[in-house]
């Protein structure tokens, strides 16, 4: 409605219909016929002269003479203030989520949904939808200038409305979007965004999060289970589907309870086009897939994770994103979310683009993202997909292919704040949540807080632990004597960081092979070795992730598109890893030696290391307590027969884990359930204790 002089007119413009009415809502015997001032759909209902503003709707008949009523969506006033303008121009919007993107709202009584979006080089940005037709010319949005926010409220639009923003670009050419905050959205072949209620779940983890946000996770029991959601286990019998959120919540949370994990990182959740990116190129930053059902479901699953005490971490993705055209690629028809500049802007070797961290409302975007994830779905960490690549501007690049920053070196100097000021309002504002980086460099303090220079995440994956345990134990036996500094080296560095140790899914994919099939060796010295490995594992320094099917031994490398092979465990031998496991899980909980320094070297000491003849090692890890725990391993298939080890102290030496045993489908060479100690001086100390020291084996104690 706009008032021209003493006259009030109400303009319409419906292409798709054959008359417009206005009718006063508060005395609906007052009629307004529209006339048709354009062949094209425009309406104009020039009311009497001095007439007031007055509440009303519009009355439509269609070509084929159907009718219907509804509110006028240009009635209405902006929805976006200038408080959100202003913070989401400076990339300070934390809440952004709150106010793009597509809302169920109430104005003056009538329902609908609001729609925000930034494309600030866009000629004109429309909603369309199952609700109009799909015709871009009904819901043009309202630019709100200087800002390049478009925004509607489109009356009688509700949850589960089909849309898209259709954007006439900066040259002129016409094309369809989806929402980048969408909650929900299909994937594969249908790309549309989906208007979802969020607010209607009722939490029932207040305890979880009560207790997480008092926890120091850094001296806490850490052991993650990586799980990718569509080939955890599939339904054979339903046509090979995946299982959904509700079924996943009735078998993998009994599972990882089972097995003693204390949390699940999912690989990418995020709605993404194409299954064989296994969610690394995401299109719908904001909405759970809906592979696995809607996002209500998705939260009934964090929610029941949480009640039976264990927590949820996310694999993130704001490095790089898919070129598909419904996506963020050349939003509003320029580079908008990524570099302009290929040198810049491209990831060549993965086919995607790299987010432009320099632009103010890039930054606010993809930390609004990960405040959403904590605010909404309670996750309980992000685990941050390939910081490498954003660190450094060279990365993956020749000569020439790579443009320095403003001294002239590599390091991409925004990517590294936006990561430091991602970590720091995310500890600020959800406290006991925890970041971890995936970042494979020796950059320095990746786990160090921002204030004494650092990146500020929580944890960072050890890969140069993985590189060089996975090289040593694939070696024949016979030639691991010549490697005992692989064994060594990472406790050269091992408490520079926050470290997950992580034997992850990258290292089972891409003709790597499974771990058990990595292992040298016949049948019973591969699944001696792997037992051998895994218990190493879990008595070095730092936080555990072991990914599926690993746990019992998969043979076969990890397809996205196949279930584990879960009837691998009706074998024994894969069945006794399974147990071997599942008991380190529960022994790594029990003793606080394992995980409460694992940032100092304070909580380890060296027995010996220069056994490499016989490719022996010996070791303790301590807790701030004074529990000391004593660990030797045997990496040859031979038994080490009255083998002497110098301990730190008279006592009895209990054996609280053997990778030998009988039970795990080892030969059952061991020591009867420990040992006294004897006052011989041996490796430097006053006490020493003779064991029977199996074969490809790990012996651990525990002193009384």
């Amino acid at each position: 409605m706009r008032r021209a002089g003493d006259f009030l007119a109400v303009r319409v413009f419906r292409p798709d219909v054959a008359s417009v009415r206005v009718v006063d809502t508060s005395n609906r015997t007052r009629v307004f016929e529209a006339a048709k001032i354009h062949e094209s759909g425009f309406f104009e209902a020039v009311l009497p002269k001095g007439m007031q503003e007055f509440a009303y709707t519009l009355q439509f008949k269609s070509h084929d003479g159907t009718e219907w009523e509804m509110h006028d969506p240009y009635s209405y006033g902006r929805i976006l203030g200038d408080t959100d303008v202003h913070l989401h121009a400076e990339g300070n919007h934390w809440d952004l989520y709150n106010k793009f993107g597509a809302h169920l709202t109430t104005i003056d009584g009538v329902t609908g949904t609001a729609f925000c979006v930034w494309a600030p080089n866009a000629q004109r940005v429309s909603v369309v939808g199952d609700f109009n037709n799909w015709d871009g010319r009904v819901h043009i949005m309202r630019k709100l200038v200087g800002s390049g926010v478009w925004e509607i409220f489109i009356p009688g639009v509700g949850e589960g409305a089909h849309y898209k923003f259709e954007i006439k670009g900066y040259h002129g050419d016409v094309f369809l979007k989806s929402d980048p905050f969408a909650f929900y959205g299909q994937h594969s072949l249908q790309t549309g965004s989906i208007v979802y209620d969020l607010k209607r779940f009722k939490w029932s983890d207040q305890g979880w999060m009560d207790y997480r946000a008092k926890q120091e996770w850094h001296k806490k029991p850490i052991s993650i289970y990586e799980v990718h959601l569509g080939s955890w286990q599939r339904m054979a019998e339903d046509q090979n589907r995946p299982l959904s959120y509700i079924e996943l919540s009735h078998r993998l949370i009994p599972y990882c309870l089972e097995m003693g994990f204390t949390h699940i990182e999912l690989m990418p959740v995020a709605e993404h086009p194409y299954d064989g990116s296994w969610g690394y190129q995401v299109a719908g930053y904001f909405a759970p897939t809906s592979r696995f059902g809607n996002p209500d479901e998705f939260r009934h699953f964090v929610d029941n994770c949480h009640k039976a005490g264990i927590g949820v971490i996310l694999d993130w993705v704001p490095a790089h994103f898919p070129k598909d055209a419904h996506g963020l690629a050349k939003f509003d028809g320029t580079h908008l979310y990524e570099h302009a500049d290929p040198r810049q802007g491209e990831h060549r070797d993965w086919g995607t683009y790299i987010f432009n961290y320099g632009r103010n409302e890039v930054r606010n975007f993809l930390i609004a993202n990960a405040l959403f994830w904590f605010d909404q779905y309670h996750i309980d960490g992000l685990r941050v997909d390939a910081v490498a690549s954003m660190l450094y501007l060279d990365y993956s690049r020749e000569g020439g292919q790579w443009v320095p920053n403003c001294f002239g070196g590599r390091e991409n100097l925004d990517a590294i704040y936006f990561l430091k000021r991602f970590n720091e309002v995310s500890y600020e504002r959800f406290p006991g949540i925890m970041t971890i980086a995936e970042e494979s460099t020796a950059w320095p303090g990746v786990s160090r807080p921002t204030y004494l220079g650092g990146l500020g995440f929580g944890f960072k994956w050890n890969m140069g632990w993985m590189h060089d345990f996975l090289g040593y134990m694939s070696l024949d036996p016979i030639y691991r004597r010549y490697h005992q500094g692989s064994i060594t080296f990472s406790l050269l560095y091992a408490f520079h960081e926050h470290f997950v140790l992580v034997l992850s899914h990258d290292e089972v994919v891409h003709g790597k092979g499974a771990l058990l099939s990595k292992m040298p060796g016949d049948m019973w010295q591969k699944f001696a070795n792997l037992r051998m490995f895994y218990a190493l594992m879990w008595a070095h320094p730092g936080k555990k992730l072991l990914f599926q099917g690993g746990e019992f031994g998969q043979w076969d490398e990890w397809r996205y598109n196949q279930s584990l092979d879960w009837h691998l465990k009706q074998f024994p031998l894969h069945a006794g890893l399974s147990r071997l496991v599942q008991h380190l899980n529960n022994i790594y909980k029990e003793y606080p030696a394992f995980y409460e320094l694992d940032d100092t070297n304070d909580g380890f000491e060296w027995i010996d290391f220069h056994d490499s003849d016989n490719s022996v090692v010996a070791f303790l890890r301590k807790s701030s307590s004074g529990q000391t725990l004593v660990f030797i391993m045997n990496a040859t298939p031979v038994v080490r027969g009255g083998y002497r080890l110098g301990v730190p102290k008279p006592g009895f030496y209990t054996e609280i884990l053997n990778t030998d045993a009988g039970i795990y489908g080892g030969g059952n060479v061991g020591n009867f359930g420990g040992m006294s100690s004897e006052p011989v001086p041996w490796q430097g100390r006053d006490h020493s204790i003779q064991i029977e020291l199996p074969p490809l084996a790990l012996l651990g104690f525990a002193v009384e």
